[in-house]
């Protein structure tokens, strides 16, 4: 066994681990991303075990041996020198140089963060969204936009559509499109955002700080048990380990939907009940005269 057994080990572990988790936030199953891209299910599940193709490892030699990275060895479209300064830059920046970076990249500026554009909710499918959302909107004198409806609206096709013809990353650029659109209008919204919309940085980012967000979460069982009502069992449908799948997208997804200003547990709650907690949470904020808003992080329980 040489030296290099153990650090190799671990760095195909922790690819494993970041192909798991990218999946999981985008809400596919292992059989899903099976046909999509054209592998096997079987490999896909030794490459998430940690047991990837042994190239992976003869590429991460390669790389070391030069003093690369080896994503630096990887074609993409940015391969172009000012990415690759930037990128080796912002390796070695501070939080407060990526803060920076980050509001003179998105075009708006220090003006970004002080725009309040309304409350978003979040969450995963079956947390409540839209039929809280409506009920807010209604109670608050808001308009309510869901924001795949709005993506349809825009594109002139449904969501399935979308992602059958331009695949996860079109539909990614299309919700990102229509989301800067909402912003435009500057009228306040109560928004209910696609559960994955988590799954892409800078749409993210742009709900946090344009809205107070709220995490509308739930027990697993009753996330299912919802969307089965629903009649929407997508993107998991006749799947044997829907309910571990669920499990792994919500264990995935959890560290990013905390990001939220304020979270509220709608398990065991009927539909009045979680209403008047959601209507509770945001008084203080609509009390503010002006409105204005700042994240931060607070629980409703």
């Amino acid at each position: 066994m040489t030296p290099q057994v153990e650090p190799e080990n671990q760095f195909l572990e922790q690819l494993g681990q970041r192909v798991r988790t990218m999946r999981a936030l985008r809400g596919m199953s292992r059989k899903t991303l099976a046909k999509v891209s054209g592998i096997s299910e079987r490999y896909i599940a030794q490459l998430e075990s940690g047991k990837g193709n042994v190239s992976i490892v003869l590429l991460r030699r390669v790389s070391a041996a030069m003093g690369a990275h080896v994503e630096d060895l990887i074609p993409t479209a940015d391969t172009t020198p000012d990415w690759l300064v930037i990128r080796d830059l912002m390796r070695t920046a501070t939080p407060q140089q990526i803060a920076q970076a980050k509001e003179a990249l998105s075009g708006n500026g220090a003006a970004r963060g002080n725009t309040f554009a309304g409350i978003a909710l979040i969450g995963l499918r079956g947390a409540g969204k839209s039929t809280l959302g409506k009920m807010l909107a209604k109670k608050i004198g808001w308009t309510f936009v869901e924001l795949n409806k709005e993506i349809e609206k825009q594109n002139g096709l449904s969501v399935a559509e979308i992602i059958a013809l331009y695949g996860q990353e079109g539909f990614r650029r299309m919700e990102q499109a229509a989301l800067a659109q909402l912003l435009a209008r500057k009228e306040l919204i109560v928004l209910a955002t696609g559960g994955g919309i988590v799954s892409e940085p800078v749409t993210f980012d742009l709900v946090l700080s344009s809205f107070y967000t709220i995490w509308l979460k739930a027990k697993p069982e009753e996330h299912m048990g919802r969307v089965r009502k629903q009649g929407d069992l997508r993107p998991m449908a006749d799947d044997r380990s829907a309910m571990q799948e669920l499990r792994t997208i919500l264990l995935s997804r959890e560290p990013l939907y905390a990001r939220a200003s304020a979270q509220i547990d709608t398990a065991g709650l009927d539909v009045e009940e979680a209403a008047k907690r959601l209507a509770d949470t945001v008084a203080p904020l609509l009390a503010k005269e002006p409105i204005t808003f700042a994240p931060r992080a607070v629980a409703a329980q």
